[in-house]
């Protein structure tokens, strides 16, 4: 039995969880912020706060404490919201060792610094005591944590320019139900992961205005043009955004009524201030509201246009009006489609 720690147990972090302990080849510690989580995952095997319903193996246990999630783990997976990634693997720095492999789950990028998860920890577990650059992957796709643990079919892609750690991860999360792809675009793997939540955001306001399937398509279509451009533009590649950690998430992101972020957009559509919205998701989180700000800083220093994030981040950040952005975008100059990634 392999031992693996997941930090972080939200619903995306239980559900990995889950998929880990049904192969019962793992034992899997499962690291709680909330003691509520905790003792309802050790009561009825259920975190009945953000995955309700779906039953955790008894191979998977829960704890509040870092010293017994990490003791003994040879794959840590880092599953919490962007914004605590530093702050955490800082916390964790005493327990972590380079006999390690490292898993970022988490689709975020950090809001001042512009740095992608896996450079935020390799950054931080190399600057600590004892510091050790950590062999890293990225985990992305299009997959709903309540889908994930439901045993839905689903198809993920593991990034790393370690091909043997990639590979290693693939065996070890790979079951029946859950198809691992290797890729070695980290960079794109994390971009994809993190931008289409920006919009996913956007496609929740169309639905809220009540438009229709047109209008989706469109902003579908062209957000993964600007996706794509600010990914090559990062030293990513263009087909990492055809594939699962683009396209795929994005289509999933932008449509699902699982989506948190097109929840909020959805709200937002309907009239209601981003702050009540955000009041009422009770802890849970919506990963484009920050990312926003950090995609259109990592924009600007790439000297990359994009015009769906730019109108995103001024109704987020600057309170504009929907319909306005809406006008806004759909009175820019004309241009060809012509290459894609470029116009």
């Amino acid at each position: 039995m392999s031992e693996i720690a997941v930090i972080g147990a939200g619903a995306w972090g239980t559900a990995i969880s889950v998929v880990l302990g049904r192969k019962k080849t793992h034992n899997v510690r499962l690291w709680a912020h909330e003691v509520e989580v905790r003792d309802s995952i050790s009561s009825v095997r259920m975190n009945q706060m953000f995955l309700p319903g779906q039953l955790i193996p008894e191979t998977a246990c829960c704890t509040n404490s870092f010293e017994e999630a990490l003791r003994g783990a040879e794959i840590v997976v880092s599953v919490m919201p962007s914004h605590h990634t530093r702050r955490l693997f800082q916390t964790m720095q005493p327990h972590l060792h380079s006999g390690m492999l490292f898993v970022s789950a988490t689709k975020g990028i950090e809001n001042d610094s512009l740095m992608r998860m896996t450079e935020v920890i390799t950054e931080v577990v190399g600057n600590g005591a004892g510091g050790f650059r950590p062999r890293i992957a990225a985990l992305s796709g299009p997959s709903f944590a309540k889908e994930v643990a439901k045993g839905d079919p689903t198809a993920v892609a593991i990034a790393s320019i370690d091909r043997d750690l990639a590979v290693t991860i693939q065996k070890e999360f790979s079951d029946p139900r859950f198809r691992v792809y290797t890729n070695d675009d980290v960079v794109g793997v994390e971009l994809g992961g993190a931008l289409k939540n920006i919009i996913a955001i956007a496609a929740g306001v169309l639905s809220g205005l009540d438009l229709g399937h047109n209008t989706v398509a469109a902003l579908i279509t062209r957000g993964l043009a600007e996706m794509t451009r600010l990914v090559v533009a990062c030293g990513g590649k263009a087909s990492t955004m055809a594939g699962l950690a683009g396209l795929g998430d994005l289509v999933l992101t932008c449509t699902g009524g699982l989506s948190r972020n097109r929840t909020v957009g959805v709200e937002l559509g309907r009239g209601r201030k981003l702050a009540d919205i955000i009041a009422g998701m009770h802890g849970m989180v919506a990963e484009g509201v920050l990312t926003t700000n950090a995609a259109v800083g990592l924009a600007h220093k790439a000297g990359v246009e994009m015009p769906i994030t730019a109108q995103m981040h001024a109704i987020l950040q600057q309170g504009k009006n929907v319909e306005d952005a809406i006008r806004d975008l759909m009175g820019r100059p004309s241009t060809s489609e012509v290459g894609l990634v470029n116009s």
